[in-house]
C-alpha cells in the first residue's frame, strides 16, 4: 500500500515524458533556424576573437598611448 503514491508518481512522470517526446518528434523542423542563427553568431565571436588575438599587442599599445 505504501507503494502505491510513488508508483502512480513515476507512472505520471513517465506519461508526461514520452507525451513531450513524442510532440517533440511530431514537430518536424521547428527550431531549425534558431540554430542556424546560434552558429553564425558563434562562428562571428570565434572570428572577433581570432582578431583580437592577432592584434592584441597592437591594440594595447594604442590604448596606451591615448593620453587624457
Amino acid at each position: 500500500m505504501w507503494l502505491s503514491k510513488p508508483l502512480a508518481l513515476l507512472t505520471l512522470l513517465h506519461l508526461t515524458v514520452t507525451d513531450r517526446i513524442r510532440r517533440l518528434r511530431d514537430s518536424g523542423d521547428r527550431g531549425s533556424e534558431t540554430t542556424e542563427k546560434v552558429m553564425w553568431i558563434a562562428l562571428l565571436v570565434t572570428l572577433v576573437l581570432a582578431v583580437y588575438g592577432i592584434f592584441r599587442s597592437k591594440i594595447l599599445s594604442k590604448i596606451d598611448g591615448i593620453s587624457l
